[in-house]
């Protein structure tokens, strides 16, 4: 039986030439997999029918914007996902769903092997053939750019001496990866980090110089989810959908920034995510008011972890794992509502509302209605900084009076 081989299908000149350079320099038949995130463009029945004219065998489309928008942008959401405090992970969270659909067609249709598009420089490489290797072990991996050697000349070469149904002259300057969470942009002038980014480098959002008058949304969350706008309820892909228009008229969530990519490469990177953006922002001020102070400091440590896991590729791993049980459980309470306005590539928390907050108004007032008790202030005080003193008694028994000079005081 000929061996077969499944190949992350985009749709584009590179993964259509690769169908027919795989089984050439392979000898096996191409399974060829189109996943939808959210990318938009083409539909997957004309992406399904160009695979099959470039010489795929078999052809398997899956529409999985309603399962990446639940399953792997809601969790980024419930961790605050951002990597160096900036990127929302938008490429890094649809290669394990995409590695999870490659593995079920290689099962589906006896591949042995799954190929992707990746080069040797990037961090997609890694977060494929992790994921692809965690969720089935028997299989192998190639990359055709990066293990043979296909570069974009010979693609052009290829796709015109086979007449390949795919466009060849058009050349884009720039590399694009999106969905429904945010679109990644890279090369081109961009990677000369001194040069600014051009009207063209933008597609979700508008320029935030020139926004039409402000949107005030109000967001409702259920256990740290969003789940209705402006009191309509919809789902996770509906809500991020109306907010990436909303907000990217607002032009909310532009990111220029120079990242750490995993293989030890610094990457110059244009993203846009201007509903991922706005939910972060939105999820946040919500936590502020319903976690637990101690709660709310430990959860940052592990929403950093987390996101470093997801960066790097661990999507599946038992650590990644045991964080989402603990997010999970924080979550627990983040329910209400946050009414935000929108308006010159800002989003600003304007209220906040939730039957589950720690906010306690009687305790937080200066004015009639002061219910805390302001004369276990002393003795709170001593007792906080007993240790302090104490050193500070060391101190001064062993060495005499501190030198304050250094501490701004006496000058």
């Amino acid at each position: 039986m000929t061996d077969r081989i499944v190949l992350a299908y985009s749709g584009g000149l590179d993964t259509s030439v690769a169908i027919g350079w795989i089984a050439e320099a392979t000898g096996a038949e191409v399974v060829a997999v189109a996943v939808d995130v959210g990318q938009g463009g083409e539909s997957l029945e004309t992406v399904r029918q160009r695979a099959l004219d470039c010489g795929a065998v078999e052809a398997y489309v899956a529409d999985a914007r309603d399962e990446f928008a639940e399953a792997y942008c809601m969790p980024t959401l419930k961790a605050n996902g951002l990597y160096m405090d900036a990127y929302p992970l938008v490429s890094a969270i649809s290669r394990p769903i995409i590695s999870k659909h490659l593995v079920a067609a290689a099962q589906q249709f006896g591949a042995t092997t799954v190929a992707h598009g990746c080069t040797g420089k990037g961090n997609d490489q890694v977060r494929f053939e992790v994921s692809i290797q965690t969720l089935g072990p028997e299989l192998k991996c190639i990359a055709p750019v990066r293990d043979l050697a296909l570069t974009r000349e010979k693609a052009i070469e290829y796709a015109e001496k086979h007449n390949l149904p795919i466009e060849t002259t058009k050349k884009n300057p720039f590399s694009i990866d999106q969905n429904v969470w945010g679109r990644a942009v890279e090369t081109g002038f961009l990677e000369d980090i001194w040069n600014g980014p051009t009207k063209d480098v933008y597609d979700y959002t508008e320029d935030p110089a020139f926004p039409p008058a402000p949107d005030v949304v109000n967001i409702t969350f259920d256990a740290g989810v969003p789940v209705a706008l402006d009191g309509e309820t919809l789902t996770p892909l509906q809500i991020i959908e109306q907010l990436n228009r909303r907000a990217g008229a607002q032009g909310i969530g532009r990111i220029d920034i120079v990242e750490d990519r995993l293989v030890g490469i610094k990457s110059r990177e244009i993203y846009e995510a201007p509903g991922a953006m706005a939910l972060m922002a939105a999820h946040r001020e919500l936590e502020n008011i319903t976690l637990e102070r101690e709660q709310a400091r430990f959860k940052k440590t592990v929403d950093q972890r987390w996101t470093e896991l997801v960066y790097d590729g661990q999507w599946f791993s038992p650590l990644k794992k045991n964080l989402d049980a603990f997010i999970d459980e924080t979550q627990k309470y983040v329910s209400g509502e946050i009414r935000l306005e929108m308006h010159g590539g800002r989003a600003t928390v304007q209220g906040r509302k939730s039957e589950t907050s720690l906010y306690d108004f009687n305790l937080a007032t200066y004015d009639e209605g002061d219910s805390f008790d302001q004369a276990s202030a002393p003795g709170f005080i001593d007792i906080y900084g007993l240790s302090s003193r104490t050193a500070s008694q060391r101190e001064e028994r062993l060495h005499g009076k501190p030198d304050l000079s250094g501490h701004g005081i006496g000058k």
